[in-house]
């Protein structure tokens, strides 16, 4: 391997899970004390003996910390202070069993050069989280681009996703789309872009109540819609007023403070274009502000507007010159992988609102996305729901 494929992770602190890099280290001491055995066999299976029981370990960590939370005091938990950030578990994992399943798969214990990475120990987790949640399962829900399609492109016809979903509605399941893409209350732009999923709806002949508990939620947590069969027994989006569902306590914000929060980001943002020089359009929609470049830009580039727009916001926030609010307007600002948005409210609001309107609760409830991390905007769901990360 060249230098020209290293990677400098003291740059890439916001692109790093403590959790999974906490995992990462127990496991390396045991790859790194009984990488040369002599003989192969023994190596496989005394490496699998050792991973298994370290996440065994793991698994009894989490699980007191499970009991310090519902008692009030998670900060108390040997896992808090070992990972000082980590957050809610609304189920148990199984990570020991999961660990076995993935292992048999992937053989991870059977390689004596590159120790357990960052996928490997995420696999797990996502193995863990689907074996835990799946008796109990009310609502999933999933990020749109890079999660069920190719960033910017649409669902297509042929997608091999289309069966698992439909799978899904008809054991009564819930599931929507919480997106990023803000089209307001146009139903057609969104159809657009779940063309294909429509179509495999229709040739599965989905019954009119199984249709209805597929959602879209986009621009974050502001525009609802539901799945209905039109005239001609085609499947298409409904538009559900704010009125219908009960988000008033969750979007408590004016149109005025929305406004003056996004002219923040839009001065940042045009800001960042002048100091690295960039060649790119800002967007402005009502509930969202964006820099789309005219030529690529490097993913560097891109973290950096996300994290300036970020900061910025938050010291406006904080800054007795903002417009007074309750609570601090809720925001995401992230790296859309060619593009970087600042929207107004988050998928934690969004996933809160389906789970309020559709009784599931957060146990009952998994979300599915690629951007987990400190600029990603699934990150917030973690907070209503358990996660699932992917690339």
């Amino acid at each position: 391997m060249t230098s020209q494929y290293r990677v400098n992770y003291h740059l890439r602190a916001h692109k790093r899970d403590s959790l999974i890099e906490f995992i990462k280290g127990m496991l390396l001491t045991p790859f790194v004390l009984h990488s040369q055995p002599t003989n192969a066999q023994t190596h496989v299976t005394e490496n699998a003996q050792r991973f298994s029981e370290i996440f065994s370990s793991i698994e009894h960590l989490i699980q007191e910390h499970r009991s310090f939370t519902r008692q009030g005091i998670p900060t108390y938990s040997r896992l808090a202070k070992l990972v000082p950030s980590i957050g809610t578990f609304f189920t148990p994992l199984p990570l020991q069993q999961a660990f076995e399943r993935v292992n048999a798969q992937d053989k991870i214990s059977a390689r004596k050069h590159v120790p357990p990475s960052f996928n490997d120990v995420r696999r797990i987790l996502n193995m863990a989280q689907a074996m835990a949640i799946a008796p109990q399962l009310k609502l999933v829900t999933f990020d749109g681009d890079m999660t069920l399609y190719a960033d910017g492109q649409n669902f297509e016809e042929d997608h091999g996703l289309t069966a698992l979903l439909i799978s899904l509605l008809r054991r009564g399941i819930n599931v929507a789309i919480v997106t990023a893409a803000g089209y307001g209350d146009d139903a057609k732009r969104y159809e657009h872009r779940l063309s294909g999923l429509l179509a495999g709806f229709g040739k599965a002949r989905l019954e009119a109540e199984e249709a209805a508990r597929f959602f879209v939620l986009g621009g974050e947590c502001n525009f609802l819609f539901r799945t209905v069969i039109q005239q001609g027994n085609r499947y298409g989006l409904e538009y559900v007023s704010d009125a219908e569902y009960a988000a008033s306590g969750l979007r408590s914000w004016t149109d005025s403070q929305v406004q003056q929060l996004l002219d923040v980001a839009e001065t940042e943002l045009r800001d960042c274009v002048e100091r690295m020089a960039i060649s790119a359009e800002i967007l402005r929609k009502p509930r969202a502000v964006g820099l789309v470049p005219q030529a690529q830009l490097t993913r560097e580039q891109l973290d950096e507007c996300a994290l300036s727009s970020q900061l910025a916001l938050l010291k406006y926030q904080g800054s007795p010159k903002s417009q007074p609010c309750d609570v601090p307007i809720p925001f995401c600002a992230f790296n859309g992988g060619n593009d970087c948005w600042v929207d107004i409210g988050n998928k934690l609001i969004g996933v809160r609102i389906l789970q309020d309107m559709l009784e599931s609760p957060p146990e009952a409830t998994l979300h599915v996305g690629d951007q987990f991390l400190s600029t990603g905007n699934d990150l917030s769901t973690r907070t209503a729901g358990d996660g699932e990360n992917i690339d």
